[in-house]
Formats: C-alpha cells, structure tokens, sequence
C-alpha cells in the first residue's frame, strides 16, 4: 500500500525562482536514445503489448529523451491492436520542473501525434495532458496509477536546494537521509505509484546502494518490492554528454522478491548488447548471459534492510553471496572482535604536537597516522596525541596547569569549533573521546585509501588516528587475521561494497571492512595459521590470497583480482 505523504505548501515564488534561476543546476544529464529504448524494453513497455489501457509515468522528462520513443510505443501499439491513440489522455503521465523543457516536450509529441494522423488541436490537447510542469516529489498523485515507471531522475545534492525545498523535500520523501542526493526521493515517490505488479526503471548514478545515505532507500525497497536486474554500467557512455555519473540500471517491480539479474557492462556495450541482455533478463535462456561487453548472472536472493548492495562482475557477486551464506562477518560479539576507527580530534593543529614538553607528560599519548604504515610495520613518526580525557569524563584543567595554559593560549580556535559550541563548558574535548585501553591493546590497523587492503599489526604501543580504522580480538591470532584482511579475498568484500574513488582506490572504512566474512578462529588449521602469518609479516599478497582461498575452501583465481 502507498505511503501517504505529508506534501508541504511550498510558496509557489520559491519554486518559479529556483527554476528561473540561470545559474541553478538542476541536475539534468540527457540519456541517448539507445539507452532509452533498453530501458524501456527491460519493463516491457513494447508496442507488441496492449498500451492504450496502461500508464507510464516520466517523472523528469527534460526535453523528452524518454517521452519520444514512449509516445511512438504508444502509437505503434494503437495501431496494432485497433486504439484511436487520441482517446488515450490517461496513458502517459510525465513531469518537469522547468517550463522550456515542457514546452519542449509538448512540442515533440504534438509533432508525432500529428505525423500518425491526430489533428493538430486535439494533439495539443492530449499533449497538455501527457505532461505537466511541476515538482514530482510534491505532487499529490492518485495512489497505485501506474503500470510503468521510467527515467532519469535529476543529480542534486540536498544542500543545491533551497532551503524551504529541502526542507518539504524531506518531509515528502521518508528515505532523504543525511546528505541524500534528490533522486533518491524519485524513486521512493515512482515506487509508491506502481500498480501490483508494475514496473519501475531508472538509470541513475548507483552511489546509494553503496553509502549511509541510501540506507532508507534501501530498506524501502527490499521491504516492499522486488529487485529484478541490476545493470552497471559505468564506463558506458550511456548520456549525451561526458559526466562522472557511475551509472547503473535498476529495475524494480511491485511484487515479491525472486531471482535477481545482475549485469556488469563494459565500456564497449552498446546497442546491439540490449537485446540479448533484455531478452535473457526476461526469462528467455536462448540468450547468453555473458559476452565481449558484459557478464551476467542470476542470484537466487538479495540483501534484506539497510544493508549495503554489493556491486562487481556477476561472478564475484555469485562468490560473494555463497561467502556470505557459509560464513559469520569479521565483527563478531562471539570472537570479540570489533572494528572501529581512530580519533578526530576537530583541531590537528592543537592536539598533535612532537614536543613531549608542552603539556604533562600523562597528557601525551604516541599517535600512529596513515604515513607511518607505508612499509607494512609501524614506523612511528614521532607525533603525540594531546589526551583531554581521563575515561569518559575531561580532565580538570586546573589539576593539569601545564594542558591548562595551553588550552587557554588555543582558546580562541577551539572555542569556535562545532563541539565547542554545542557544549561551551567542554570547549577543549577532542571530536571523539579518547580511550586509553586502546593503545596497550594490539591490534590491525588500516589506512582508509588504498588500492588494495594494508593491514599492519600494532602490537599495542600506539593510539590510532582517524584517517586509521583498526580490528580488536579477543581471540583471533592477529598475524593469521591479518594474512586474511591482506588477502584478495578480503578486498573482494571491500571492492563490492566500498564507494570507489578515482584510479580505483578503495574505501577501507568501518562500514564496508564490516562486510569481510571469516571462518571461526577455530576452525583454522595450524598449516592455514602459520601460511596466513607467514604472508602478513612479509607483506606477500599472493601467498595471503593463496592461503585464504583454501581457507574459504574456494580457488584463489575465483577472486578475480590481480595479484600485485
């Protein structure tokens, strides 16, 4: 059943001013034709099918990229089975912010519907029907309306918005979190209108399915509908112009969950790639799943809630799925095992320091940064954290003169920061408190940007800092888990689940090393133990990955990484 939203009166100045604005960025990226045609295929929108009793709905129709080969379907299809197309007033229902791009798109179906034989006044009719200037996501739309849902939603971040919009935005929208990008509220608004059984196709830039933003995006759908096919394709060039969008195609329809399609396109899919990639998503297995262009598979199942999806070749999701099926994640309250990341302390420039004279000697604790693990082995730097904290609680100044004068000779800059002002009467803590078990505590500690994992083992001489994410155990061997976070198969589980920078670089964050699925401790034989050991304390990836493979009882090549 659809969400009933809470639509806020939005003056109509503030939207005519926004979309009026010449410098706004509205987000709009044109898809090519070809594109559209795929899309439209993959939700069965054809002219073969009986289309003058169904509803499409376009809910950022531009310049009309989606509604031109919709209204030729639509004509074609009229044709076919006998329909006077200019009786269909209901069939599409299409909407865009900016009155010249509904001009536009008025223009091109009234040209179309009058080349098919409609006469021109009843074609701008049927045109001023079809598509509608308007905010999609504070449009009050009749609920389950349509059969189809396709586009390509605009890319705004929230803070691009005016305020009075971003505020409505949210409270329209259940799934704009943190800082969501509005095309997240596209497909929240398009999946509540699908009918039983309808469809919903977009291309759109896939980081929500990957990041903390997406996470109510993702519960909404994994909770209410199928996903039906995944289709990445970011090095396609699937838009008019040249943008950094790392696009994907989903399909999701209102119905229960089954068999997912996932597809992994390379840079030279194109159109001939469509057919038989739509042609096998819907169920023909005449076609191959796997070519020169893409890879394909089938999974029986998919991640439930808010949990990050996964992304790679079908054949690294195919292992992946089976890992994660066979074995428990690496944060486990059973193992005691724990991840979590170093300190922020909201101002380096105070709380580091190299001299071990400024404060009190018990205020200074040795800081381990990401430049200090570039060799494999700790390689300290000669940097102190300026330690606040005694527990949970700050240390009293006045029993501390030296941190004291200070603080107070910082005063100025700390009392400034977010925190400080939150909380005046704590102005000198440091963002994150400061645990002083942890740095006795050994343990494996990461640098966030990397090409591939590099943990290094810090046998507990030293606190983290917060470009630093690091692993604890109770009972974990940290030299043999170590071989395991070293290893190809651990920057699997990273590479799928991780936002990928520029160059390839991955995100070693709590978040997606959280997704790293291991063995029991127990279950590790001593000649794994010591092969895994080995490999971490001379850095050797390819004998970890080795080692970690026959440990997960899978061949290191099925990693599908590349051995450095």
């Amino acid at each position: 059943m659809p969400v009933a939203r809470q639509l806020s009166m939005i003056p109509s100045s503030v939207l005519s001013n926004w979309a009026s604005d010449a410098d706004a960025d509205f987000g709009e990226v044109f898809t090519k034709r070809w594109v559209v045609n795929f899309i439209l295929d993959l939700v069965g929108y054809t002219s073969e099918k009986d289309l003058f009793a169904l509803t499409i709905v376009e809910p950022s129709c531009g310049s009309g990229a989606f509604l031109v080969p919709i209204v030729e379907r639509l004509i074609a299809s009229c044709e076919i089975h006998g329909h006077s197309v200019a009786e269909a007033a209901t069939a599409v229902s299409a909407f865009d912010l900016l009155e010249a791009n509904v001009a536009l798109s008025r223009k091109s179906a009234i040209v179309q519907l009058v080349e098919s034989g409609v006469d021109h006044e009843a074609a701008e009719a049927l045109a001023r029907s079809w598509v509608h200037i308007g905010d999609f996501l504070l449009t009050e739309h009749d609920p389950a309306c349509a059969d189809f849902v396709v586009g390509n939603p605009p890319y705004i971040r929230l803070e691009g918005v005016p305020n009075g919009l971003t505020d409505a935005y949210r409270k329209a929208c259940s799934t704009m979190r943190g800082r969501s990008d509005i095309y997240v509220g596209f497909f929240e608004v398009g999946l509540d209108l699908l009918k039983p059984g309808g469809s919903l196709a977009f291309i759109c830039a896939d980081r929500w399915m990957h990041n903390q933003y997406g996470a109510s995006l993702r519960e909404f759908v994994t909770s209410r509908y199928a996903v039906d096919a995944i289709i990445t394709m970011h090095d396609v060039a699937a838009f008019e112009s040249d943008v950094s969008a790392y696009p994907a195609i989903t399909v999701f329809r209102n119905d229960t969950q089954g068999a997912v399609c996932v597809v992994d396109a390379s840079g030279d899919f194109g159109e001939p790639d469509t057919t038989p990639v739509s042609a096998w998503i819907a169920g023909d297995d005449r076609w191959t799943p796997a070519s020169k262009t893409f890879q394909a598979c089938r999974l029986e199942s998919w991640h439930q809630g808010p949990e990050l999806w996964p992304a790679g070749s079908p054949a690294q999701l195919a292992l992946l799925s089976d890992l994660e099926r066979r074995f428990a994640p690496l944060e486990n309250k059973a193992t005691g095992t724990r991840i979590g990341i170093g300190v922020a302390t909201g101002c380096d420039e105070v709380y580091i320091t190299r001299r071990k004279d400024l404060v009190e000697e018990d205020r200074l604790l040795p800081l381990l940064r990401a430049g200090d693990l570039a060799g494999g082995t700790p390689a300290w730097s000669g940097h102190y954290l300026i330690n606040p904290w005694r527990g949970r609680e700050l240390v009293d100044l006045n029993v501390h003169p030296r941190l004291g004068r200070y603080f107070e000779a910082h005063s100025v800059r700390l009392r400034s920061r977010h925190t400080a002002r939150k909380q005046p009467d704590r102005w000198y803590r440091t963002i994150d408190a400061i645990d002083p078990t942890l740095l006795a505590r050994p343990k494996l500690v990461l640098p966030d940007m990397k090409n591939f994992a590099h943990p290094v083992l810090d046998r507990g001489e030293f606190y983290p800092h917060h470009n630093l994410y690091y692993v604890i155990s109770d009972t974990w061997d940290l030299e043999v888990l170590g071989g395991i976070l070293l290893s190809d198969v651990a920057n699997l589980f990273v590479g799928a689940y991780c936002v990928k920078m520029r160059g390839g670089c991955y995100r070693f964050q709590a978040q997606y090393i959280r997704q790293i699925r291991v063995p029991e401790p127990d279950e590790v034989s001593a000649e794994n133990a010591r092969a895994l050991a080995g490999a971490f304390r001379r850095r050797d990836r390819k004998a970890a990955t080795i080692a970690a493979a026959d440990l997960y009882g899978i061949e290191a090549e099925a990693v599908g990484l590349q051995f450095a």
